[in-house]
């Protein structure tokens, strides 16, 4: 039996279980999402997922690969072989949720409106896309920081476009005139980068 086969034959003996999730007492949905996990790490380690709230037509399973594109092709093997379950919908990696975001990671809270991004481009490597982002309040070699407006821009377009077109990611201040210093809004991404991946092919 494949790996993902013994991964979807625990789903579908917990599936009822799974569906009631709101119901259950919190010691049983600890339980459930804890065996969940531990699954999932025996289909590959390093994946994750979210289950969205319910909703009249049922719940959302988005599995990841955290962006580690070396774990893609299990995400997309897993999603593609899912049987038809009742009530659920399954997806590979985190998709976009578009623009004028609020993202909170770490002890950082980022604002798409109140931010700006300049592309960076290389003679060298002219398919790769550098990014530097401008921030009202940007803390000098703050990993954290950085990580978070990675964080930021997957949530703008999703898993798969952030990990694989994105090379370079710096941070900086907000120029006095940001138009004038060549950045753009950072609510212009998404679109921006639907422009930039046109271009390529």
């Amino acid at each position: 039996m494949k790996k993902y086969e013994i991964f979807w034959k625990w789903f579908s003996d917990n599936c009822e279980q799974l569906t009631m999730l709101d119901d259950l007492l919190d010691a049983q949905r600890q339980h459930l999402l804890a065996d969940f996990d531990k699954q999932l790490e025996a289909y590959c380690y390093g994946m994750t997922y979210e289950i969205s709230e319910a909703t009249p037509t049922g719940r959302t399973v988005t599995f990841s690969a955290e962006g580690d594109t070396d774990l893609f092709r299990y995400v997309v093997e897993l999603v593609d072989n899912a049987p038809d379950f009742d009530w659920w919908d399954f997806v590979a990696f985190k998709q976009p949720k578009g623009t004028d975001l609020r993202v909170t990671f770490d002890k950082y809270h980022f604002e798409t409106r109140n931010m700006f991004f300049l592309q960076l481009e290389s003679e060298e490597q002219p398919e790769v896309l550098g990014i530097r982002v401008a921030l009202p309040n940007p803390v000098a070699d703050d990993d954290d920081q950085l990580v978070g407006v990675y964080v930021t821009l997957e949530a703008m377009i999703g898993e798969f476009d952030c990990a694989t077109l994105i090379g370079y990611l710096d941070t900086c201040a907000i120029p006095t005139d940001p138009k004038a210093a060549g950045f753009r809004p950072l609510d212009d991404f998404p679109a921006f980068v639907e422009w930039f991946k046109g271009k390529e092919n």
